[in-house]
């Protein structure tokens, strides 16, 4: 490859900016949990996840030939800000600003998010070409920022339950259960729609609770938590 070949017009493509967006959106997350404007914040990282859930299909509609992995690489490196830095450093400053915690477990833990989720990634990388499966093997990392996210926004975050499940969904994330895609349309609408519910102006909201919110972190929790049952069956 010469000098001239590397230029970053010959690598990047439309997909990759939807990337770069997911990146954005993840990077503008950590900045918002730092000065502890936590409801945008965990909205930031669901604008994350929207990205990043649609940037491998414009790249197949396009038909994208990414041969030397560029797409592949920006992906996962972007996935890192946005679901392995984001939801970590989100978590630490939610337990920053409770005394009651230790900080040094706050920190211990969201660095585990962090590691877990580029051992996730990595692993994803190596075997992506090398494994006949379509399904996940371990917990999709999109999914850790998408509970806690959606636990914030539902009214329920609690610094002590968002601790657990960090370490339990981290741990999750670099096993090999079985994870399937998702592919149930019917599913896939009403999460669209409640995700549009949940980012209009207008709150939908029962007792305290965002109804929205909510049901996104049950369906998220259910997914988590059927396909951790059925490995062990």
């Amino acid at each position: 490859m010469k000098i001239e070949d590397t230029n970053i017009k010959k690598f990047i493509a439309i997909s990759d900016i939807i990337s770069l967006l997911n990146m954005s959106c993840g990077f503008l997350s950590i900045v918002n949990s730092i000065n502890n404007n936590y409801e945008l914040s965990a909205l930031l990282m669901i604008f994350a996840i929207m990205f990043d859930s649609v940037d491998g299909w414009v790249a197949r509609k396009a038909n994208r030939d990414d041969s030397l992995g560029f797409g592949k690489n920006i992906d996962s490196l972007s996935d890192v800000v946005s679901f392995g830095v984001a939801p970590a450093v989100f978590v630490y400053s939610t337990i920053n600003t409770t005394p009651t915690i230790v900080q040094e477990i706050g920190i211990l833990v969201s660095l585990f998010i962090v590691i877990c989720g580029v051992l996730r990634l990595t692993r994803y990388n190596v075997i992506a070409d090398k494994i006949n499966t379509r399904d996940f093997i371990g917990f999709p990392i999109p999914g850790i920022a998408f509970i806690i996210a959606t636990l914030y926004l539902s009214g329920l975050y609690n610094p002590y339950l968002a601790l657990v499940l960090s370490v339990i969904i981290s741990l999750i994330m670099i096993s090999t259960i079985i994870y399937p895609k998702f592919d149930n349309i019917p599913t896939l609408v009403i999460s669209c729609i409640l995700i549009v519910l949940l980012i209009l102006p207008i709150k939908i909201v029962l007792f305290n609770i965002n109804i929205p919110a909510l049901l996104l972190l049950l369906f998220c929790l259910y997914y988590l938590i059927i396909n951790l049952i059925k490995n062990y069956l």
